[in-house]
């Protein structure tokens, strides 16, 4: 004699080979079933999509090849170098790949999906953003257009071609995981808009493209954190467009500095209350460096700053954003608490170097 559970789940099973067969729902709605040949059209579709970008944008990819002298504080001294990837946005040879790829390079090699070899040097370097761009001595090159990055859609599809750990032209494709991320730069700085996708990035990738089923650039490929699975950021193209534009017409992006040293502070609930700020935090000076900006201005250690030109800030990276180019040698108004008070202090930031 069967158990009533096991007549249960025999039942349960028979009910549900027959809506499956007969195309109903549990609820009895009519339900179609793909058939075969649906399946593999949806699949064709999203392959040739992946195949038709790839052959696209490959020829444009580069394998960058970096020598640098590695210093030891306990040895003299070595050579050392390693390996990136990057795309050419103009057919004279302008590269775009990441600051950490070819900061400090005294050598750097281009190699091309044809077997074509160039000499490059770098033409711009911008650790805050980890951007840079290389030049290399070819002509009639195969060239990638940059996206916009400000029309991204969660879960649309997002492609990788790069060199992990030296494999020549791999490509790996996923989705766009999430967008208005931030990552922390090699220079301290935070950068904004950083576009995640589980794209599979590994050593080797920095630098290269993330483009989309039209071929079009929306990020570069930046940042994977390792001990995670389908955690992999790229700086998104908007930035990127602006970053390189600046690095090949000036060499640099020009951004202000207050010459302080300083730390991010919560404000006491009975400053807020009785000051009225719009911040529940500021940015406590610890120190002010000898003969800088701040040094010629009225800002002393242990003011904290609440307001940048009428704005509140809560943060150090919001500091960093608010000094732009544009703060450069102008007279700025900050308004500090100093003696339980607000007052409002007079400073032209310098230019960082």
């Amino acid at each position: 004699m069967q158990k009533p559970g096991v007549v249960h789940l025999y039942f349960n099973y028979v009910m549900f080979q027959t809506i499956y067969a007969e195309g109903q729902s549990a609820n009895g709605e009519e339900q179609r079933r793909p058939t075969l040949s649906e399946d593999f059209d949806l699949l064709d579709a999203y392959s040739r999509t992946v195949v038709n970008v790839a052959g696209r944008v490959s020829n444009a990819v580069v394998h960058l090849k970096v020598q640098k002298t590695q210093q030891n504080r306990r040895q003299a001294p070595q050579p050392g170098g390693g390996t990136g990837s990057g795309f050419i946005i103009s057919s004279d040879g302008f590269v775009v790949t990441n600051s950490h790829v070819v900061n400090g390079a005294e050598r750097i090699e281009g190699m091309l999906q044809d077997g074509r070899s160039f000499q490059a040097r770098v033409v711009g370097d911008d650790p805050a953003t980890d951007l840079a761009v290389v030049k290399m001595d070819g002509d009639n090159l195969s060239t990638i257009a940059f996206g916009a990055s400000d029309r991204l859609q969660v879960g649309q599809v997002a492609i990788a071609i790069g060199n992990p750990f030296g494999f020549q032209y791999s490509v790996t494709a996923g989705v766009v995981s999430a967008l208005g991320r931030t990552l922390r730069s090699q220079s301290g700085r935070l950068i904004d808009d950083v576009i995640q996708t589980d794209a599979a990035l590994n050593p080797g990738n920095s630098g290269g493209p993330l483009v989309d089923s039209h071929g079009n650039v929306i990020g570069v490929n930046t940042a994977v954190i390792l001990p995670a699975q389908g955690l992999c950021f790229a700086v998104a193209s908007n930035l990127a467009k602006f970053v390189v534009g600046k690095l090949i017409l000036e060499g640099r992006v020009r951004r202000g500095v207050l010459g302080i040293s300083a730390q991010t502070v919560p404000l006491p609930p009975k400053w807020l209350a009785t000051l009225q700020l719009d911040t529940k935090g500021g940015i406590q000076v610890q120190g002010v460096e000898q003969d800088g900006p701040a040094a010629r201005s009225d800002l002393r250690a242990g003011d904290v700053i609440v307001q940048f030109e009428g704005k509140p800030l809560d943060s150090i990276d919001a500091l960093h954003k608010a000094l732009d180019e544009s703060t450069i040698g102008r007279t700025l108004n900050l308004w500090v608490l100093r003696d339980g008070g607000l007052k409002s202090v007079a400073v032209t930031p310098g230019e960082l170097k």
